[in-house]
This record gives C-alpha cells, sequence and structure tokens, in this order.
C-alpha cells in the first residue's frame, strides 16, 4: 500500500571515511515516499506510521526494507526512521552515489535515521558494502556502524555483539579495494618519431 502523507527524507549514501567518500543522489531528497507493507497504523495526533509486514520504502534511488518500520515526525517537521528485521533476518538499506555508477548497501538487525542529526544508524550484525555497478568493491562488518550525513565521516564499532564462530574476538573486518585517481589525465599517445630524409641541397648551398 502506498502512504502519501508523509515526506521522508532519507540520508545520503553512506561511505567509508576517506577510504570511499560519498554523495547521495541529491534529487532524492525532493522525491515523495512510497511504502508498501502488509499493514498500517497511522497515528495523527502523534504523527507516527507504523508500516508492519514485508516492508519496501522507496525515494528516490533509496530503497529500505524490513519487517516492520517506525516512521514519526516531531512538531518541527523533523521525521525519525527505524527498520527492524524479522527474527533470523536483517534490514536493508541502498542508495545511489551522486554522478557514478555506484551504490551503498547497508544491513543489520536494526537501522534508524535521525533527519535532525542526520544519521544513519545500523545496529547488531552490521555490514556495508559499496558495489561499482554490479561489482563489489569494499565491505565493512561490525557491531554498529553510523554514518554522519554532515561531515561524510563513517564509523564502525565491534565488541560483543559482533561476536561469531568464525570472529571469536568481535573486532571490526574491513575489505577496501584500492581505487584509480579520478582525476588523473588520461594518458595522450607520444607521437610517432619524424621520418627522416635525405637532404637533396646539403653541400651545395652557397653562402
Amino acid at each position: 500500500m502506498k502512504h502519501p502523507l508523509y515526506s521522508l527524507i532519507l540520508p545520503a549514501a553512506l561511505a567509508l571515511g576517506a577510504a570511499f567518500p560519498a554523495w547521495a543522489e541529491k534529487a532524492d531528497r525532493d522525491k515523495p515516499m512510497n511504502a508498501e507493507a502488509d499493514a498500517l497504523r497511522y497515528d495523527d495526533l502523534k504523527q507516527t506510521s507504523v508500516f508492519t509486514g514485508n516492508v519496501v520504502i522507496t525515494k528516490g534511488t533509496t530503497i529500505v526494507r524490513g519487517a516492520r518500520v517506525d516512521v514519526m515526525q516531531d512538531p518541527e517537521g523533523y521525521q525519525q526512521a527505524v527498520s527492524i528485521a524479522a527474527p533470523g533476518k536483517l534490514a536493508f538499506y541502498r542508495k545511489k552515489r551522486d554522478g557514478v555508477d555506484e551504490y551503498i548497501e547497508g544491513e543489520g538487525e536494526r537501522i534508524e535515521y535521525d533527519s535532525r542529526a542526520d544519521l544513519v544508524k545500523f545496529i547488531t550484525r552490521a555490514v556495508v558494502r559499496r558495489y561499482n555497478g554490479a561489482t563489489l568493491v569494499d565491505e565493512t562488518t561490525g557491531a554498529v556502524i553510523v554514518y554522519d550525513n554532515n561531515t561524510d565521516v563513517f564509523t564502525v564499532d565491534g565488541g560483543a555483539q559482533n561476536k561469531t564462530a568464525a570472529n571469536p574476538s568481535g573486532r571490526i573486518r574491513a575489505m577496501l579495494s584500492p581505487r584509480a585517481a579520478a582525476s588523473a589525465p588520461a594518458s595522450v599517445p607520444a607521437a610517432p618519431p619524424a621520418a627522416l630524409r635525405p637532404s637533396t641541397t646539403l653541400g651545395t648551398e652557397k653562402n
């Protein structure tokens, strides 16, 4: 079902700090929010919407999925959104970077977005990936991953929530691919050497 009563400003694309700074599709913030779910509970007095059952929210290039998504709006018009995964699964976030064929994806048992602070947070079994087209180029995992849209700063925390059989220490893990300098000028092929030819005047010139 689609619910046009809210204009949820979803966050800019994620970034791994200096490793791959990201810029969201600027047009997304002006796009309407569309939501599909099995059920919706809307409270006009409290300015809250609770979507449940295979929730899919889209806003431009932004996609958010979860078993439940709560949307709240304060008196000043700022929104907060919380996406919660079904047991044993992960909530999902995807965003296109501006001007390039790159996408940022994030997952976690819980995803929170605060439009006043302009922060997006992935909580418990958090994963963030960057794709160039369909090719995975960067991936980071941790207990909590927070992206600050104001500063393009990306933080990853480990801890007990990040412990698994394969990672008993709970330390964060990252795979970062090297990147070619985007501003490097294109190479110009060298000019072929000048062809040599015999002189018809050598030794015959007069002073």
